[in-house]
């Protein structure tokens, strides 16, 4: 079943709460998590990838926090799920580092090339859906 990571959905969520908020200043790790109910650490790490990706900003002092650093009509979904998930596959063989003989199926797998494709389509959604469109 395809799901997303705990991670994904904190990086959304902060990342739709810094799009409401974006014309007002900086959110702060805390004022997420408690706005969403959701762990202060866990944000304050996805927040942390964000700024590392590119998808936010950091300022220090008492005014401070976090903020996008493009329009949220610039950032794909996929570019949120990737700031903090390097693998989000749908099964693990067709993870860029993995490795095929490491899959005791491989000689009878029926499933894998219809599976990258379905990837493909997925990962076509999730960048063509702009942050926007999750407001």
């Amino acid at each position: 079943m395809l799901k997303l990571s705990k991670k994904a959905e904190y990086a959304l969520m902060a990342a739709k709460y810094m799009a409401l908020k974006n014309s007002s200043g900086y959110s702060t790790a805390r004022e997420i998590s408690e706005s969403y109910r959701i762990p202060h650490h866990l944000v304050a790490k996805v927040l942390q990838n964000m700024v590392k990706c590119d998808l936010a900003i950091s300022a220090k002092g008492t005014n401070g926090g976090f903020s996008l650093a493009k329009n949220p009509i610039e950032i794909s979904v996929i570019d949120i799920i990737k700031s903090v998930e390097s693998n989000y596959k749908l099964v693990d063989c067709i993870q860029p580092n993995s490795s095929l003989e490491d899959c005791s199926h491989l000689d009878c797998c029926k499933i894998r090339d219809p599976l990258i494709e379905i990837q493909k389509k997925i990962d076509k959604v999730f960048s063509e859906t702009s942050l926007v469109q999750i407001l």
